[in-house]
């Protein structure tokens, strides 16, 4: 099932431009990581959650790249930029093979199933 967006008829001409350009540079970043490695974590200081990820895959032997985005107080308008456009409302945010497969519990799972390996090989 789809998540539900604002059709963009549904927003005035006037402000689409400026709707589609909000925090692109932080989308971009990601969409590009996300396009070219095998798994992303994004994350943030401070929060223990992408440390656990890192951990996890790390124990797991699997290479991954890190982006980090500020803290609890710094850059949050540009992480909310993230959280709207995946849809995951938590850090980190793990991509494998260009795919979100969730936060730091949702990982932990796929290691510990073999899932996580299977992604990858396949």
């Amino acid at each position: 099932m789809p998540r539900p967006v604002l059709d963009p008829e549904r927003i005035h001409p006037a402000i689409r431009e400026k709707v589609a350009r909000h925090q692109s540079e932080i989308l971009r970043e990601v969409q590009e990581a996300v396009a070219k490695e095998a798994v992303v974590v994004v994350g943030m200081r401070q929060n223990p959650f992408p440390r656990r990820a890192r951990k996890a895959l790390d124990g797991a032997g699997v290479a991954y790249r890190y982006l980090e985005y500020g803290s609890y107080l710094s850059d949050w308008r540009r992480r909310n930029a993230l959280k709207m456009w995946s849809g995951w409302p938590t850090f980190p945010m793990v991509f494998v093979k260009g795919t979100l497969v969730g936060g730091a519990e949702d990982l932990a799972r796929l290691i510990a199933s073999g899932e996580l390996k299977r992604l990858l090989a396949g």
